[in-house]
């Protein structure tokens, strides 16, 4: 069985079923060789997102920060109140939204997000009163100069599960290019996220079956240690270690 084989869900229905603003992230890893299996080991039942007639979308995503870079660090020390500002632009359609991701009283990430003009993606003025807003419990964040310090692309599946209406994601083709010029591809790595409330998905149970359990990763802050070998990464360290490896030249 593959992405092709199961039936479609629409944006809309996923949205009314699995919005899940607030919830539980798990991240994996696996070399992209290993997603085919995965795939042909999930429930039958479980959907995929289809938009007139396409499973597969290409994300962007600008990361906004100080020039101390204090939303990196947050992470990277495990700080409770830490935080992320990001434009993310479908590709595809063209549609563009601002999110701040902060972390809520049980641990889960809260998402709140604001439909953003595409012309504004790497611009955070238009949309400046509504990341105060949004991190107005968080004192440290307030009045700060962000400006954007690093650029995401990448090509995602979305999966739905019914049985606990949660729902997953698959990257591939992993871009990072930071404000420096430095860029890193990682063409044979994907990266699966699910997305839950306080049950696990199937998916989940799935990767645990396969000997894959959930890591330790930020696209954003994961990414920027990968680039700048100077920055803190003890968090991450295995990670980088053992799967943000270059082919070839692909980091400049």
């Amino acid at each position: 069985m593959g992405l092709n084989d199961l039936s479609p869900i629409g944006l809309t229905e996923l949205i009314e079923r699995a919005a899940l603003q607030t919830r539980f992230d798990r991240k994996y890893l696996l070399p992209l060789a290993e997603v085919p299996e995965l795939i042909a080991g999930l429930d039958p039942r479980t959907q995929v997102l289809e938009i007139d007639g396409r499973r597969a979308f290409r994300y962007e995503s600008v990361y906004f920060d100080t020039p101390d870079l204090i939303s990196f660090r947050l992470t990277a020390h495990r700080r409770r109140r830490r935080f992320k500002i990001r434009t993310r632009t479908y590709l595809d359609s063209g549609l563009c939204w601002l999110e701040v991701k902060t972390r809520g009283v049980r641990g889960g990430t809260v998402k709140d997000r604001l439909p953003y003009h595409l012309d504004h993606s790497s611009s955070l003025a238009p949309g400046r009163a509504f990341v105060d807003s949004a991190l107005a419990a968080l004192r440290t964040a307030a009045d700060l100069p962000f400006t954007p310090t690093l650029t995401t692309t990448y090509l995602r599946n979305t999966l739905y599960f019914p049985a606990t209406a949660s729902r997953a994601t698959i990257d591939v083709e992993l871009s990072w290019q930071d404000n420096r010029g430095g860029r890193l591809e990682l063409p044979r790595l994907a990266i699966i996220e699910t997305k839950t409330g306080s049950t696990a998905s199937h998916l989940d149970r799935l990767l645990w079956r396969y000997g894959h359990r959930p890591v330790s990763i930020s696209k954003y802050a994961t990414g920027l240690a990968a680039l700048d070998p100077d920055l803190p990464a003890a968090r991450w360290r295995r990670t980088l270690r053992r799967h943000f490896v270059p082919d070839g030249d692909a980091m400049t």
